[in-house]
């Protein structure tokens, strides 16, 4: 991730903006990582209050799927105008967010699970363990920036499984 955070908004194509800055949450100026899982974290939980289990569990999937073709469509163009993997492109927390709470389940344990895998994945996101740090040093462009956040999603979602496991669900 580049730590340039200063880009001109003029120079780059306005849809991309704020498709790859999460709504521009990539714009806060401490942690818009953060910020841009906590949106997803947000929207994943107000589709959780209106949508059955099973539509919530195929929204989250299509969510997954088409945020991360179009995470690494708009991550592509951004780069060739703000640099490699810039600190203000979050699409990528979105789905990195979206994966374990592919596993949280109806019930009591929901919003807490689903805390549990936000938290997690910030925190794989940050430290980059086991492979996460190796993909966001060499694999270049869009697909870079989306795979990392995808591989510390599923590091989160083995996470929330576990406690899962271990409060028997």
């Amino acid at each position: 991730m580049s730590d340039n955070n200063y880009h001109k908004i003029g120079d780059a194509p306005l849809f991309h903006v704020v498709l790859s800055t999460g709504l521009g949450t990539g714009f806060v100026p401490i942690a818009p990582g953060t910020a841009g899982a906590f949106l997803a974290l947000v929207v994943w939980l107000m589709l959780y209050w209106h949508l059955s289990p099973f539509a919530l569990f195929l929204t989250t999937i299509s969510l997954v799927v088409v945020t991360t073709i179009v995470g690494i469509w708009t991550s592509n163009v951004m780069e060739k105008y703000w640099g490699r993997d810039p600190r203000a492109v979050n699409i990528d927390e979105f789905v990195g967010t979206w994966i374990p709470l592919l596993i949280t389940p109806y019930g009591q344990y929901t919003i807490a699970l689903a805390i549990v895998g936000f938290v997690s994945f910030r925190l794989i996101d940050i430290y980059k363990p086991l492979g996460c740090r190796w993909i966001d040093v060499n694999v270049s462009g869009g697909l870079g920036v989306m795979l990392d956040d995808i591989l510390a999603g599923i590091y989160a979602l083995l996470i929330v499984a576990l406690l899962r496991l271990i409060i028997a669900f």
